[in-house]
């Protein structure tokens, strides 16, 4: 049997209502796709990486940084349906990683983490959890991962989830970062389904997986995220790349 090929995608678009054509944004005098698309390939845990986007600009830009860039619909609502897209052309390809394409600071140690996972034959779909810092329990915005015994995901919220019912009972809470990995099968299975009840309610896609029977396992790593979302989020960016780089 041939050995099994691993595939990292970064979505990207260049539509967007808090940050048109974020993808391109420069930091430290680069665009945001060609930081995450280098980390990607820091990672050395990838047969290729790709940038999948509906933007010819994007693509021109990918391609003159010596990236390789696949056009996809515009049609597509998520960066998985985008990744399924691309899946769907290469059954040669049994694992497949998507990177976001707001995370420049993406290290590339949890990558190949998440990579990794796949190494188990009864992981089909994986992702990724840190600790959860005390003061970012009652945060919405820092979704929260419920593991069970084995690491498997038993659900993800938003909510101070799990409640400790008495004082100073022993809780572990973890925060899930998104990134994720999945067999190929298992993405276009999953890029087949409707969005789920609890899926709407919390606004967490992943839940649609759990909510149709898939399991996902978790890893833990010590990564911290700093996304960029607004324009705002580029001098953070910058100030750690600058912190990071005094440390050297």
């Amino acid at each position: 049997m041939p050995a099994s090929r691993t595939v990292a995608v970064i979505p990207a678009r260049h539509a967007s209502t808090r940050f048109p054509g974020k993808p391109l944004a420069l930091i430290a005098g680069r665009p945001m796709i060609e930081h995450v698309w280098r980390r990607c390939q820091e990672a050395s845990a990838f047969d290729e990486v790709w940038v999948a986007t509906d933007d010819a600009r994007i693509r021109d830009v990918v391609e003159g940084f010596g990236g390789k860039a696949v056009m996809t619909s515009p049609a597509c609502p998520t960066g998985t349906d985008r990744i399924a897209e691309v899946a769907r052309s290469r059954p040669d390809v049994d694992v497949w990683v998507n990177v976001q394409g707001d995370e420049p600071l993406v290290d590339p140690a949890a990558l190949k983490v998440l990579a990794d996972l796949f190494q188990d034959d009864a992981v089909h779909m994986g992702t990724l959890v840190r600790p959860l810092d005390p003061e970012e329990v009652g945060n919405p915005n820092v979704v929260k991962a419920v593991l069970a015994l084995n690491g498997d995901a038993l659900y993800f919220s938003r909510a101070a989830v799990p409640h400790a019912r008495d004082t100073g009972a022993p809780v572990r809470r973890w925060a899930h970062l998104g990134l994720y990995g999945y067999r190929r099968d298992t993405l276009l299975q999953l890029a087949s389904f409707s969005p789920t009840p609890l899926e709407e309610t919390e606004k967490l896609e992943q839940l649609r997986a759990l909510e149709n029977g898939l399991r996902i396992r978790c890893a833990s790593v010590s990564w911290r995220t700093v996304a960029v979302d607004v324009p705002e989020d580029v001098a953070r960016v910058e100030a750690v790349m600058r912190e990071r780089a005094a440390l050297r």
